[in-house]
């Protein structure tokens, strides 16, 4: 029956496509490659997308809202190639960018950093789609603007804030395996005064690809056993966000804004005849806030402050006793506070120039018990920046940030990029600098837990800063219903930290026994607990990297309401360990493309919209690694959305979609490296109703 409704709709909507394509009217949002739309990551100020030195790709809300999707992950999956992401259950989602992991991309909302992790990976989670505007991402090095940890790239989503209305939005979707997405919008301003309230319930009952797992014998052989383990978990969260804005002049305006989010998994239980269940579940939680204002004294002259403070905590909540818990009892597990104040100006000090100065002041803290941290660190920053267009045909950007670290100390970061424009053709070249300063778990680990019970972890409180430099060579021709681009990119890193281990027994035995007697007393471990320690895991500058790649972009109009977009990524991801050789870097992805067909009409007051987007993915390399690589994909998805404009005080848009249409499923055992983690092929409905 499933498989019959699904060519149903398929051919269904091939023969609709077919029909109105002849005789409708094209609609006015899909008539033309958009290249003027306003972005600001790139060079911290707003121009226009097709004139900004520094080449910025664009996904903006609509484009995601065509594929029917509610998720960050999932978007990004879809519309972005040189993203890619791996992991799924309880450890959260393990992000990768151009070849480079998650600690090297910077997440911004609203040029505000977004903190918050699960085992290092960002909470992914936290990201409401409800609001997107657009989302902007940066290749590459820019701590020349934004300081630690973009030496991959920075992601910006950019939110909604529309003005002088009343307006209020609901969008529903549900999905096989109990995926359910609820969101509501109110919006209510005027031209002094505004009010911007979200609200998003997401939940999954989650799923097992394979109802057996692994178990590695002690002379490394694999066997397989049941498992209630799954490769999605279970879950309900909510996000509650809300902004208030007041402009009591064209000259000075004023916002606060605050957020909170929580999040509960729903994992298996323990039980007695089967491996994979778990005596608690995790609970997420975080409060956010902020508050900031612009001053704009002339039309040359812009200066802004923001102050703000995240708060991201993590528990085990129980859900069967284990030892002095009972059921219901929560233990904190992690703790962490991020405060952040930046004063910016921009100046036009001449008609084609435009200079950006900043001061920016840092503070994260993290509490986590069991790897026995509490610390804190600051950083303080300075950065200038100077923007300049000559002879009509060259634009450069030539911009400089100090930061100092309270562990890493001093370090300087220049950026300089220059375009020449002729025609519909745009060069641009570019060289930045990154770095990344330690975080407080690489400096200050000192961990060991008696149910993983053989390694002990320590940090480094003298560890270097990694450092990258960055060169990048761009070329784009673009029209009005036509853009390809090309970019050309090296990366280079230097002082990776990385965790080495080392077996107690390759140790001299009188330091392997000091560190022992002082675990043990630290830990107040018992003497068979002590026999049973093996490795001593540690953080350790080892590594350079470096990472060779290009990214083409293409999009192109077609008439009679059809558009494509194509994209490509390639890139070599290659590592130095300790020992001089070269390898692949972990979980990095050679070659992924994506391609995404819209079809968009309107006749009268009825718009349909047709969206078939694919991704496909070489394999995942996992050097070394007992389970191999994660095998390449490739996955289609199909959404239509149907627009009713006939009704006086709301618009109605029913949809309904297909993912993973050829179902593909990797069904190997729980615990090796799935390059995907869907389900199969399922159906899903929405339901958007805007209230005019």
């Amino acid at each position: 029956m499933k498989k019959k409704f699904v060519f149903a709709f398929l051919l269904g909507s091939c023969m609709t496509l077919n029909s109105f394509a002849q005789h409708a009217n094209n609609s006015e949002n899909e008539k033309s490659v958009n290249l003027d739309q306003v972005v600001v990551t790139g060079t911290g100020t707003h121009q226009r997308l097709k004139n900004t030195p520094a080449p910025v790709e664009v996904i903006t809300g609509f484009d995601i809202k065509k594929t029917g999707i509610t998720d960050f992950q999932q978007a990004m999956t879809v519309l972005v190639p040189s993203l890619s992401f791996s992991g799924g259950g309880a450890m959260g989602t393990y992000l990768m960018m151009n070849g480079l992991s998650n600690k090297y991309v910077l997440i911004l909302i609203n040029g505000r950093k977004l903190t918050g992790d699960i085992t290092n990976n960002i909470d992914l989670s936290r990201i409401d789609l409800n609001r997107v505007k657009r989302i902007e991402i940066l290749d590459g090095a820019a701590s020349s603007l934004y300081g630690s940890d973009a030496i991959a790239g920075v992601i910006n989503i950019i939110t909604d804030e529309p003005k002088n209305i009343i307006q209020a939005s609901s969008n529903t979707k549900y999905e096989e395996y109990g995926m359910f997405t609820q969101s509501v919008n109110l919006d209510l301003s005027n031209s002094k005064i505004g009010s911007y309230t979200s609200f998003k319930h997401d939940q999954s009952s989650g799923w097992q690809q394979s109802k057996d797992s692994y178990k590695k014998a002690k002379d490394g052989t694999l066997t397989t056993i049941p498992t209630l383990s799954q490769s999605s978990n279970g879950f309900h969260s909510n996000i509650i966000n809300q902004r208030f804005t007041y402009t009591p002049s064209d000259k000075l305006s004023f916002y606060a804004d605050g957020g909170y989010y929580w999040k509960l998994t729903d994992r298996p239980g323990v039980q007695d005849d089967i491996d994979g269940g778990f005596t608690y579940d995790i609970h997420y939680e975080s409060f956010k806030y902020g508050l900031g204002g612009r001053f704009k004294p002339n039309k040359k002259a812009t200066i802004t402050l923001d102050l703000i403070n995240d708060n991201y905590n993590q528990n085990y909540k129980y859900i069967r006793d284990d030892k002095d818990f009972k059921v219901g009892d929560y233990d904190k597990t992690k703790k962490q506070k991020f405060y952040n104040a930046e004063l910016k100006s921009i100046f036009k000090f001449t008609e084609n120039s435009t200079s950006v100065f900043g001061v920016d002041y840092r503070s994260e803290s993290l509490d986590r018990p069991s790897a026995n941290v509490d610390k804190s660190v600051y950083t303080t920053s300075i950065y200038g920046q100077h923007e300049i267009k000559l002879w009509n045909h060259f634009t450069g950007i030539a911009g400089l940030r100090y930061d100092y670290h309270e562990t890493a100390k001093g370090r300087i970061t220049p950026k300089i990029a220059l375009m020449y424009s002729v025609n519909n053709f745009n060069f641009r070249g570019t060289y930045s600098a990154g770095y990344r300063a330690p975080g407080l778990d690489e400096l200050y680990y000192y961990l060991w837990r008696s149910s993983m019970g053989s390694t002990i972890t320590i940090g480094d409180e003298n560890l270097k800063p990694e450092k990258s430099n960055y060169y990048s060579l761009n070329a784009e021709y673009s029209t009005s219903r036509f853009s390809f681009s090309i970019t050309g990119y090296l990366n280079y890193v230097d002082d990776m930290i990385s965790s080495k281990t080392t077996k107690f027994s390759d140790m001299p035995v009188d330091q392997a026994q000091a560190i022992k007697d002082k675990v043990q007393k630290d830990f107040n471990m018992t003497p068979q607990q002590v026999s049973k320690l093996a490795n001593y895991k540690e953080y350790q500058n080892l590594q350079k990297g470096q990472v060779k790649g290009f990214n083409i972009r293409s999009s192109a109009y077609l008439g009679y309401g059809f558009r494509i977009d194509a994209n490509y990524a390639y890139a070599s991801a290659q590592g130095k360990d300790k020992d001089g050789e070269w390898g692949a870097i972990e979980r990095s992805v050679r070659h992924t493309a994506t391609i995404a067909t819209n079809y968009l009409n309107e006749w009268g007051k009825y718009r349909l919209n047709v969206n078939l987007n694919t991704r496909l993915q070489s394999k995942r390399l996992h050097p070394n690694d007992t389970y191999g690589d994660a095998p390449g994909y490739g996955v289609w998805n199909i959404y239509s959305k149907h627009t009713f404009s006939h009704f006086k005080h709301f618009i109605l848009e029913p949809g309904i979609g297909i993912n993973n249409i050829l179902d593909k499923v990797d069904s190997r055992p729980y615990g090796v490296n799935y390059g995907l983690l869907s389900p199969g092929r399922t159906v899903f409905v929405s339901l958007n109703l805007q209230f005019k």
